[in-house]
């Protein structure tokens, strides 16, 4: 009798051996995917003056001067340090061009890091976290938000998803394209982003 509860005790041991390893390696894979989308790239955040009709009507005449400024020189890149470069130093340019859709309105232009929410953007979702992003806000910006991906320029041509797809890598543009599982997945990884913050 004592070798027979031996052993179930070295099974007990083995099985919940067995799901620690599937759960660290979960936690890693998790945490790799949630790393490369966001160290992979740069997102553009119009806020607007307030909720206001014609508040919103400008926040969209800023977002496409300053994605018509963009444009010519991040499709052109492949690498994100150079787009960032880019936007960094042309941030005086960036807000020129915002100044000059919004109708004499207060412009602010920043590159930061920001937390967004999960959003879906066509085909494809991205996970809320932590983003490189070229903030634009208008007035007090207590309006509401635009949102898009400037580097890889998704939100700048077609060809945006399969830039996308090379600057997250392959395995996972997938699971950002994952149609039904998309959220589990993405709350999976944010609860994993969250505590491992």
């Amino acid at each position: 009798m004592k070798d027979q509860n031996q052993y179930r005790l070295k099974a007990w041991e083995l099985a919940l051996l067995c799901a620690l390893s599937l759960t660290l390696s979960a936690a890693v894979w998790a945490q790799g995917s949630v790393q490369r989308i966001e160290d992979g790239l740069i997102r553009l955040h119009v806020l607007a003056v307030s909720d206001d009709e014609e508040e919103q009507r400008i926040k969209l005449r800023v977002r496409d001067a300053v994605l018509s400024f963009l444009s010519p020189e991040l499709e052109a890149m492949t690498d994100k340090a150079e787009a960032e470069r880019f936007v960094s130093e042309a941030l005086p340019q960036i807000k020129a061009a915002a100044e000059s859709a919004a109708e004499g309105r207060e412009v602010a232009v920043t590159l930061t890091r920001e937390r967004y929410p999960t959003r879906r953007y066509g085909s494809f979702a991205l996970p809320a976290g932590e983003y490189d992003s070229l903030r634009v806000i208008l007035g007090e910006g207590q309006g509401h938000n635009w949102w898009c991906v400037v580097f890889p320029p998704v939100c700048l041509g077609a060809e945006g998803e399969e830039a996308l797809s090379d600057a997250v890598g392959e395995d996972t543009f997938e699971i950002l394209c994952a149609d039904g599982q998309t959220s589990l997945r993405f709350k999976l990884l944010e609860l994993w982003g969250n505590l491992t913050r």
